[in-house]
């Protein structure tokens, strides 16, 4: 009989609730932004600038063409100091009025637009053109003020517009849409631009122009600018799916036709909505109001699922696309505050809110059940951008509390000595050697202007729009004077239709006079991660209805079941690949005590689903704690399915390492003096992985880290692997044993070669970092001093699980998608056979590329053993190759 798996979301209640933040407390937080922000732009200046970004775990700048490459992430660096032009509207924010006037000093002195180097246009026009418009209309305002920069003469104004000239060419085509790609000194045309080939674009690269684009046309008094980015936008209108009223995720640029027809508010379309409507806010242009509110209720009507937003089909709306969701849809609510739409702002933000709060920070991309589908996360600040703005709509002190949870987490697991690190891996806590210049520019900002009173800012935010990066147009660009010097795309007939238009943005407080009102909706959502809130079966009178349905009797093709399921409040999502997703939401519910039946009939669907469900063990954590690395050095590493279970450990394994002889393990350990009350460091091969356990535990080691013997093997590229036992009872081992892919490995041997005494924390994730650790590095002490406290981060467990039900007449569930073994969503775990510990077995194949991409890898890769710690470190792999088209539209 075939089965059906469902994905079961349980939204219940909280017991408790927040407390307004005293203005003293708002006072603290705000500093401490400040400080970070402080701590990140220095460490930029002191140890990257003139470089395009900061590479925090190595200390150094970034250059593109001296470091491996990374792909299309790389098309962002121009050779253009791009942090610090990032990050000029920032300081003024931030009340640095000092520092922004020597960095607009430095950016006339030292910066050229002219290099021979291909860059992402889209990239290009949100930061640097951006930034650049952003740094002005600061410097305008300063100099307004009669106190600051008034020796400012519209020279960056310049800058921007000598950029703009240098993207012209990129709009050279039939359709008006621009190349991905521009080279900044010959354009797109020609053997020496080394582009201009290309012919696709996502939806957003080509629709996140007219801000930046009609900004810079209002500020020169040249019209040539817009017309461009107004063409373009034209273009994506008259393409988009006349049925559903969406459009697809990329498009060629000489035909328009769309290449990927699915659907959503992430990655590929985002800023595209984003900027349709800010279009109308900055330039008063009817016409984007009316297309946005258009593409707007197609949203909510096919894509939105509150609290879950899932692509679908363009041409089968009612189909999803895909059953998991990216990182970028996070600044979805905070667009939905300025559409005036605030309920399912609240609703989806909470969602984000509970994942964030798993998982430390929003992974990459994640499952419609709340598991990690990619583990990465590169300090994205769209989570930070919504909560600001749904605490400006509701002023609701729960925001406030979430934006502490932000700062909390990026001090706790992303704060280096050089800056803050992105996560490669949110479940362990590892670290990548980058620091986006986006970092700068808006997390800082949105945070900035969550703690801070009216009286701490140095002008109006509301005379102003953020773009996509965050950067500041004001809003007086509306009355300037424009004209259009191509022709429009847009067809003759369109007219202004007043049925599709919302004039004004409902008044919050008439909409919410209730100030509990977005508690109320934030409650049935957060027990999807949160079940430590048991609630009472609710009182039934005798003869009030019929009995309840039960979890056990539930079956998908009943239609009874399925009327009685909605008169609950659950609602069934049929996803792509066969399965169902059941979503309880209690305020659709026909009654209360309805609502209370659907809550107790998706805990029972959860209990009933554990029974069949196959327990899979996540990545551990192997942290470097001893000098110089503090436990900032976090390890990737595999787990055993034996010996001690390091989840249930509050402490973990801490101790030093040392090489067992023979590296092998495969027989009685000879250097038992060395290994006695250490970490014992194998190589895998020639035997089980449980006698090699036996022999090291035998020689009294405490611990086992067994590194992989296939050369240039590493956690970025293969899948999770999990060490099996013998096929023998294993309960005699007792110690932990956890696996290094090679470069992960080596790092280890490495220190160990450099610094003899290395101290490592085996543990299920990394713990704090401690206050002494930090003093340490602070103070570039020579003796090694342990960090004092490691105690475990504390995370609400998920309430959600995967469920094999039978049934009569169920739909046979397609073949998975062949995701990357070591996420959530994986079926089944990559786990050496128990007939040998093969090294001669064939290596695990890449993860799943996105869409299909190939990135070309560095050539020349240099033998890992011969380099030192800083130079392995900064040679980490940095991003999946699924990440390609995601990176690829800021995310």
């Amino acid at each position: 009989m075939p089965a059906v798996l469902f994905l079961l979301t349980l939204l219940g209640a909280l017991c408790s609730h927040g407390q307004a933040m005293t203005r003293e407390e708002k006072q603290r937080l705000r500093n401490q932004v400040v400080e970070m922000f402080d701590h990140a732009y220095q460490n930029y200046m002191d140890h990257a600038y003139p470089a395009d970004e900061l590479m925090p775990l190595t200390c150094r700048g970034r250059v593109r063409g001296l470091e491996p490459s990374r792909g299309d992430i790389d098309d962002a660096l121009g050779k253009f100091s791009l942090t610090l032009i990032d990050t000029l509207d920032t300081l003024v924010l931030l009340n640095k009025t000092t520092e922004f006037e020597a960095a607009v000093r430095r950016v006339l002195k030292d910066v050229r637009l002219d290099n021979d180097i291909v860059v992402s246009v889209f990239e290009t026009n949100i930061r640097v053109l951006g930034g650049l418009l952003g740094g002005h209309s600061m410097a305008v305002m300063l100099k307004e003020g009669g106190q600051h920069m008034q020796w400012y003469q519209d020279e960056l104004l310049d800058m921007a517009k000598d950029l703009g000239l240098r993207l012209l060419p990129a709009f050279n085509t039939s359709s008006g849409l621009p190349y991905p790609r521009v080279n900044l000194k010959h354009g797109v045309w020609g053997p020496e631009t080394r582009t201009g080939t290309e012919t696709d674009t996502c939806t957003a690269c080509a629709g996140t122009i007219i801000l930046e684009f009609a900004a810079l046309s209002r500020f020169t008094g040249d019209p040539v600018f817009e017309a461009h980015a107004r063409r373009a936008m034209d273009f994506l209108w008259e393409k988009r799916q006349r049925n559903s009223n969406l459009v697809g995720t990329t498009i060629n640029i000489h035909s328009g036709e769309w290449v990927r027809r699915d659907s959503g508010v992430g990655a590929g379309i985002d800023s595209y909505y984003e900027y349709l409507l800010k279009a109308y806010i900055l330039l008063g242009d009817d016409l984007f109001l009316q297309r946005f509110n258009i593409h707007y209720a197609s949203i909510m009507k096919y894509i939105s699922q509150p609290p879950l937003l899932l692509d679908v089909h363009i041409h089968k709306p009612l189909l999803p696309a895909r059953t998991w969701m990216d990182s970028l849809l996070a600044f979805f609510p905070g667009l939905q505050v300025l559409k005036g739409d605030i309920r399912p702002a609240i609703e989806t933000h909470e969602m984000l809110y509970q994942v964030t709060k798993k998982h430390n920070f929003l992974p990459e991309a994640f499952t419609t059940d709340f598991r990690v589908h990619w583990a990465q996360h590169p300090l994205r600040p769209e989570f930070a951008e919504s909560t600001y703005f749904l605490y400006k709509a509701t002023g609701d002190p729960y925001y406030l509390e979430a934006g502490r949870t932000i700062l909390d987490n990026l001090n706790r697991f992303a704060r280096v000595p050089c800056g803050f690190a992105a996560m490669k891996d949110v479940r362990t806590g590892s670290h990548e050697d980058r620091m986006d210049s986006f970092f700068l520019a808006e997390m800082f900002k949105y945070l900035f202007l969550l703690f801070a009173d009216v009286d701490d800012l140095p002008f109006d935010v509301e005379d102003y729009v953020f773009t996509t990066e965050a950067h500041l147009l004001p809003l007086s660009l509306s009355t300037a004077p424009h004209a259009s010097s191509i022709p429009s795309n847009k067809t003759s007939e369109e007219e202004l239709d007043d049925s599709n238009f919302d004039w004004t943005c409902p008044n919050t407080r008439l909409l919410f006079p209730d100030p509990a009102f977005p508690r109320n909706l934030r409650e049935p959502i957060r027990s999807a991660v949160d079940k430590s809130c048991p609630r009472p079966a609710p009182y039934r009178e005798p003869g009030m209805g019929r009995p309840p349905l039960r979890a056990q009797d539930f079956m998908a093709n009943n239609p009874e079941h399925l009327e009685l399921l909605r008169r609950m409040g659950v609602s069934l999502i049929h996803l792509k690949d066969g399965r169902v997703q059941l979503v309880q939401h209690a305020t659709q519910a026909v009654s209360a005590v309805a609502a209370e039946d659907g809550v107790r009939f998706m805990q029972e669907m959860m209990e009933l689903s554990s029974q069949q469900q196959k327990e899979q063990l996540p990545p551990r954590a192997i942290q470097i704690v001893s000098h110089p690395f503090f436990g900032r050095v976090v390890l990737t590493a595999g787990p055993a399915q034996f010996g001690t279970d390091l989840s249930k450990s509050s402490t973990g394994v801490r101790g030093f390492v040392t090489v067992a002889e023979p590296y092998s393990g495969c027989s009685e350990i000879t250097n038992a003096e060395y290994v006695r009350g250490r970490i014992a460091l194998l190589q895998r091969g020639q035997c089980m992985f449980a006698e090699k356990a036996r022999h090291i535990q035998k020689a009294g080691a405490i611990g086992g880290i067994v590194i992989d013997d296939n050369e240039g093997s590493s956690s970025d590229t293969a899948p999770l692997f999990q060490m099996a036992g013998d096929g023998r009872s294993t309960d005699d081992v007792t110690l932990p044993l956890l696996f290094l892919f090679h470069k992960e490995g080596n790092i280890l041997l490495e220190a160990l070669k450099e610094y003899r005494e290395v101290e490592v924390l085996l543990s299920d994730k990394a713990r704090d970092r401690g206050v002494d650790a930090q003093e340490a590095e602070e103070d570039c002490t020579t003796e090694a001093t342990t960090p004092t406290s490691f105690e475990p981060v504390s995370q609400s467990q998920m309430s959600t699980v995967e469920l094999d039900e039978l049934a009569p007449e169920e739909v046979t569930p397609t073949q998975e998608e062949n995701s990357p073994i070591e996420e959530d969503t994986s079926p089944a775990e990559e786990v050496s056979p128990p007939e040998e510990d093969a090294s001669s077995a064939d290596q695990a194949q890449p993860k799943e590329e996105r869409d299909s991409e190939k990135r070309e890898e560095p050539e020349g890769d240099t033998d890992s053993s011969s380099q030192s710690v800083d130079e392995l470190l900064a040679d980490w792999r940095e991003d999946l190759e699924a990440f390609k088209q995601m990176e690829k539209d800021e995310l």
